[in-house]
């Protein structure tokens, strides 16, 4: 059953992702309430109320729930005990989501088995294994947590045999994974409705600087248009195998061997924050709409040409000035007080019908 105009949608996560959503939330006559442990949460600021409580607090969770009609979540990380916490019924995506995407292997081994090619990988738990797996799979590869990493953070690159030997075991489970010589990454935006329909936004060619998305452009050319209808039907199926209610991101290398699966994300996406003015309806309405059971809104992609790049660290400082460039620009600055390195402070659209 749809919730109607005024009914309250909760965000599990404080950060600029929640804010987007909550502002499409009101957009749509939905108040929003946020949870998340103490911080910089910049999506309070757009919420009638905010819960800053730890995660194992269960009587604020429990007090949380009682005011909300949905639940819903920005980020993957949301631990599994806050989930089982909260009445099953109001939790959408759902459990299986966060439990497939949260651990690396088991991500890897649901969507591989779904038909999807991924690059060669092994788990690693500890210093020997690692020089198995380096010995077996081969080098260069890249050693990632198995939890926990994003934006590049828990990775290490191993170039050779040879360096492998330098690089200690971090502690905890790890997946090694074989070096994939790609043209190009692109992403795969979905969003599945509460009767099973998907929509697809277009795909944008994706360009990373330190593990971190730098730039997305549309068009994204041959390469990756080529490969985009395959990916597209791995993430269908990864959607409907979950029962997925919501926008759901699956990242796909494309090689000389069709796409290669790299990873998924159950929210919206970095890569799809173009979507705001570039699309008939944003990844971040459409999120709500979904879990609220609302009819989906349009994806089709309203201009001929478009650049999404972040804004990391101090360059937020001068961020005001990109206003006075040409091309249009939309900027998003997030509200976050801290503008330390590597860290996303906002992000820029230019859309035109002419070449950038």
């Amino acid at each position: 059953m749809a919730l109607k105009p005024g009914s309250t949608i909760g965000i599990l996560g404080g950060g600029q992702l929640g804010r987007m959503m909550a502002q499409s939330a009101a957009q749509l006559g939905f108040s929003v309430i946020g949870y998340a442990p103490p911080g910089d949460n910049v999506a309070a600021e757009v919420c009638i109320d905010f819960f800053e409580n730890g995660w194992g607090d269960k009587a604020a969770l429990a007090a949380f729930a009682s005011k909300c009609d949905v639940i819903t979540w920005e980020f993957e990380n949301v631990p599994l005990s806050v989930i089982d916490a909260l009445p099953s019924n109001l939790v959408v995506p759902g459990r299986r989501a966060l439990e497939v995407a949260q651990d690396r292997l088991n991500e890897k081994s649901f969507v591989c088995e779904l038909g999807a090619i991924c690059a060669p990988y092994a788990r690693v738990d500890s210093d020997e294994e690692l020089t198995r797996a380096v010995d077996t799979i081969g080098a260069p590869g890249i050693l990632k947590t198995a939890r926990d990493g994003y934006d590049g953070k828990g990775q290490w690159r191993i170039a050779s045999a040879y360096e492998a030997e330098g690089v200690r075991f971090p502690g905890r489970t790890c997946i090694y994974e074989g070096f994939v010589d790609f043209a190009a990454e692109f992403s795969v935006i979905l969003v599945r409705g509460t009767n099973g329909e998907v929509r697809f936004w277009d795909s944008t060619a994706n360009v990373h600087e330190g593990g971190m998305l730098a730039v997305s452009t549309l068009p994204a050319g041959e390469v990756i248009e080529a490969q985009v209808q395959e990916a597209r039907e791995i993430a269908r199926q990864t959607a409907n195998a979950l029962g997925y209610v919501g926008v759901l991101t699956l990242e796909f290398f494309a090689t000389a061997n069709g796409p290669i699966f790299n990873e998924m994300a159950p929210r919206v996406h970095n890569s799809g924050h173009w979507t705001i003015e570039g699309a008939a309806t944003s990844q971040f309405e459409n999120h709500i709409r979904a879990v609220a059971g609302l009819p989906l809104g349009g994806t089709a992609t309203r201009f001929a040409h478009i650049e999404m790049r972040n804004i990391v660290g101090e360059d937020a400082l001068s961020a005001h000035q990109i206003l006075a460039k040409e091309g249009e620009p939309h900027l998003h600055l997030y509200g976050k007080r801290e503008a330390r390195e590597g860290r996303k402070m906002g992000h820029v659209t230019r859309v035109s019908n002419r070449a950038l």
